[in-house]
């Protein structure tokens, strides 16, 4: 009997150290909080970047958007292309505009740069300035947010444009039904965030080329700001 019961006690103080391990490791230093927060740092320094993005939050709609930001140059370029088949006759868009030192452009039906007939709140430097500070700048993920007020689970690794990231699922009161779903893959080597999903929304968002030099067409008659071309991340 005495040996029965400390084969059994053994059993429990075995398992009540896995639970206490396994713990440890999830908020010791690989928590995902702490993964997000080098995240967060890694974008603020990121001073050039290219976000395209598909979203349907309908069946009867479809959005492409694009964007290129320099921050360096004070350059920022923005291409939304809308279809919506549930009006009459059935929506087919495109606005293409171009934000050079604070001035606003659009592209022409001939392929010309022009100012817009009404403007458009934008300009680089409030994003840039959002992304210096560590706050949410509606360009990159969400990440202060998601550190504050999301459910973080750790996901499987993946390749995204040839780059090896993990995948973390996000749990965030918003969408339609109360809670959204979103998914981020965070770059292994670089922490910056290469890919986010938003489940209410049926969106994609694809982040490259960070920190490289990004061609733009010029309006003519603008002079572009120089910049010293930086290595990517």
């Amino acid at each position: 009997m005495g040996g029965r019961y400390w084969v059994w006690l053994g059993v429990r103080l075995l398992l009540a150290f896995g639970v206490v391990a396994w713990a440890f490791s999830y908020l010791g230093t690989g928590s995902a909080e702490k993964e997000l927060q080098k995240t967060l740092d890694a974008m603020k320094q990121v001073h050039s970047v290219r976000v395209a993005s598909t979203a349907s939050p309908r069946d009867t709609q479809h959005n492409e958007m694009l964007w290129e930001v320099d921050c360096d140059r004070d350059l920022l370029h923005s291409r939304w292309h809308l279809t919506d088949t549930s009006r009459d006759p059935a929506v087919d868009m495109i606005q293409d505009n171009l934000f050079v030192a604070g001035q606003e452009y659009s592209r022409q039906s001939d392929g010309s740069w022009a100012p817009p007939r009404y403007a458009t709140p934008g300009s680089t430097k409030g994003y840039c300035r959002k992304l210096a500070q560590g706050e949410d700048s509606n360009l990159l993920p969400q990440i202060a947010t998601m550190i504050k007020r999301g459910v973080l689970q750790k996901g499987d690794k993946k390749i995204v444009n040839g780059v090896r990231c993990r995948e973390w699922l996000v749990t965030l009161k918003g969408g339609f039904s109360g809670l959204e779903h979103d998914t981020v893959c965070i770059g292994l080597a670089d922490h910056l965030p290469y890919e986010m999903t938003v489940d209410w929304e049926h969106s994609r968002s694809v982040y490259s080329d960070y920190n490289t030099f990004i061609p733009f067409d010029n309006p003519d008659g603008t002079v572009q700001p120089a910049s010293s071309e930086t290595t990517a991340n």
